[in-house]
C-alpha cells in the first residue's frame, strides 16, 4: 500500500463543523430571538437575522470573527457605566468555564444605537467532555427588567 505524504505546500483541509454546531446555526436561523453561534475557540460561526436588528450589522458585514471582536465592537458595560471584562461576558463564560451563564449588559451597535441587552450562553457539547462550541440567545431589556 502507498504512502500519501502531504506536501508542505498543499493547504490544510477545512475544519469538519461539529453536528452540534450545524444543529446550533440551523436552530438559530429558525428563531425569532437574537441568537449567535460561536465554535469551541471563541469562532463565530453565525447569527441570525433578529440578531443583526439589535447588533445593527448584518451577519455577512459585520467582519466579526469571534466573541473578542465581539467584545471590542460592541464595548460591553454594566449597568453603572463600566466596561465589562471579556472573561466576565455571558458568551466567554459558556466557552471557557463551559457552563451557561446569564447577564446583562449596554452596547453601542454598529448603528449607533445604545441597547441594554440581557444574554443567556449555554456550551455545546457533543459529548460529556468535548465542548464544540456555545449558543447565546440575547433581547432587548425594557426599563428596569434584568
Amino acid at each position: 500500500m502507498a504512502t500519501r505524504y502531504r506536501s508542505s505546500t498543499m493547504p490544510e483541509p477545512p475544519r469538519t463543523r461539529s453536528l452540534v454546531l450545524i444543529l446550533a446555526k440551523d436552530l438559530a436561523s429558525r428563531l425569532a430571538t437574537p441568537t449567535l453561534v460561536v465554535d469551541a475557540d471563541g469562532v463565530l460561526v453565525y447569527f441570525n437575522e433578529a440578531a443583526e436588528s439589535v447588533l445593527g450589522t448584518t451577519y455577512a458585514d459585520s467582519g466579526l470573527h469571534d466573541y473578542q471582536d465581539l467584545a471590542k465592537t460592541f464595548k460591553p458595560q454594566d449597568d453603572q457605566g463600566n466596561s465589562i471584562p471579556l472573561k466576565e461576558l455571558p458568551l466567554t463564560v459558556a466557552v471557557v468555564r463551559r457552563r451557561p451563564a446569564h447577564g446583562t449588559l449596554s452596547i453601542v451597535a454598529s448603528d449607533g444605537v445604545h441597547r441594554n441587552l440581557a444574554a443567556t450562553s449555554l456550551p455545546l457539547f457533543a459529548h460529556p467532555d468535548e465542548l464544540v462550541g456555545a449558543i447565546a440567545v440575547f433581547w432587548e431589556r425594557q426599563d428596569g427588567e434584568a
